[in-house]
């Protein structure tokens, strides 16, 4: 019995180590791929433990002196050789990262990043977090949490501030957009390595709520990360952050969010009631996001995502009303005064799909003045950045140095006389 159970379980490992690699993207597997995958992706050498671990106590058991056991040891051993060729993907994630910025920037972007700013990203995470993934409190960082930014849906409209505990003064901010398909998510939930890898570092991170759909409807959500936007400017200064600098990152829904703030600063559509306020981002790092809503060139792998987009985000047929969703995507956003972007994807993923943020990278790489990195990433699947891993350090350190030398430049033309202009007479917006 302890024979056939083990090969039971080398099943199971060997189909979740399969699946990391080839994910299955059909109607009813791209979300059970996507977990099964992300998990053991991310976690290869967790998952490398818990297979040995039961392989000793099968073999305690006898396991191994059946001809069943025997089989489970084989098919043990090629998860093993599966799962090690996850871990060379973490290994190779560094190198696209620096790469993609590298090309984007100019081989000697480096040289260009403040040297405070470069001491302090050179400082290397706190140890341990790749053995607890799910390790998110750093002593050197302060949370405010649950700030009002806006009136309006009492528990939607908060924000979370992380900053130094040092104290700084002038930093840098960050708005980081949750995802969750535009119907669930939270602030405290997304993004919380890179967040925390800042926020240590001198950057002041804010981390906003908006209203979810069924219930909202687009560009609700995007009303109210403008709202969140405008309550920087005023406000950001009393955590030490700098008004006229605010970059902004997301994953999943979060991506397209955050290249729509990027794509349509100013638009007054978006900013009912405060079209004034300076809503512009310095920067703008989407993650796995979604940029065409209408699919012309039919990169989802099925009808699904349009089907939940018109009845529970836009609540309106393409057929009938295509200019919205054309105005809702930001591949028809582009234009040349785009900010600074830094497009992230994996190769893997199951939810939203690689090739539509190809598409996007070129669409925005043909107009825009200013740098397009694009960063895609081998066996990473949706969100696989939410925890530690080394692909996340990876990635985050990468991502750290782009915004860096976003900064730098903003922080040279300031000194020139280029700042920015922003309104700092918003405190609360009616949304």
């Amino acid at each position: 019995m302890a024979a056939w159970l083990y090969l039971v379980a080398s099943l199971v490992g060997a189909w979740f180590t399969w699946n990391a690699h080839f994910p299955r993207r059909g109607r009813s597997l791209s979300v059970p791929s996507f977990f099964a995958g992300w998990l053991t992706a991310e976690l290869a050498l967790h998952h490398i433990a818990w297979q040995a671990l039961a392989t000793v106590l099968f073999a305690r058991r006898g396991a191994l002196r059946r001809p069943a056991g025997k089989l489970g040891l084989a098919v043990t051993i090629a998860s093993w050789i599966g799962l090690g060729a996850a871990v060379a993907t973490w290994r190779s994630s560094g190198d696209v990262v620096d790469d993609a910025v590298t090309d984007a920037l100019g081989p000697d972007f480096r040289d260009q990043i403040r040297e405070d700013e470069r001491q302090m990203l050179s400082r290397p995470p706190r140890r341990g977090l790749n053995v607890l993934p799910f390790m998110f409190s750093d002593p050197d960082v302060v949370v405010a949490r649950n700030i009002r930014y806006a009136d309006g849906a009492k528990r939607r409209h908060l924000l979370d501030v992380r900053y130094p505990k040092a104290g700084v003064s002038g930093a840098p901010v960050l708005l980081q957009v949750h995802g969750g398909g535009w119907t669930i998510g939270d602030k405290g939930q997304q993004a919380l390595p890179l967040m925390n890898f800042l926020a240590a570092r001198g950057w002041v991170c804010v981390a906003a709520n908006y209203r979810l759909s069924p219930k909202a409807t687009f560009p609700d959500h995007l009303v109210d990360l403008k709202a969140a936007v405008a309550w920087i400017r005023a406000n950001i200064a009393e955590y030490g952050g700098d008004p006229e600098f605010v970059c902004v990152t997301g994953g999943s829904a979060g991506g397209h969010l955050t290249a729509m703030l990027g794509l349509t600063a100013g638009d007054p559509e978006y900013q009912p009631g405060f079209e004034d306020v300076d809503t512009s981002v310095a920067a703008a790092v989407p993650f796995y996001g979604i940029y065409d809503f209408l699919d012309a060139n039919h990169m989802h792998a099925h009808d699904g995502m349009q089907m939940f987009l018109e009845h529970a985000i836009l609540k309106a047929d393409p057929d009938d009303d295509p200019d919205l969703w054309r105005r809702a995507s930001p591949i028809y956003r582009v234009g040349p005064q785009a900010p600074p972007f830094l497009v992230i994807h994996g190769a893997n993923d199951t939810l939203a799909p690689v090739g539509e943020a190809r598409e996007f990278v070129a669409a925005l790489r043909a107009v825009s003045t200013n740098p397009v990195a694009y960063a895609e990433l081998a066996g990473a699947q949706h969100a696989f950045e939410l925890f530690h891993s080394p692909r996340t350090a990876h990635v985050v350190r990468g991502v750290s140095e782009f915004l860096a030398w976003v900064h730098a430049r903003h922080v040279a033309a300031r000194a020139g006389g280029a700042g920015t202009g922003t309104d700092a007479g918003v405190t609360a917006l009616h949304v």
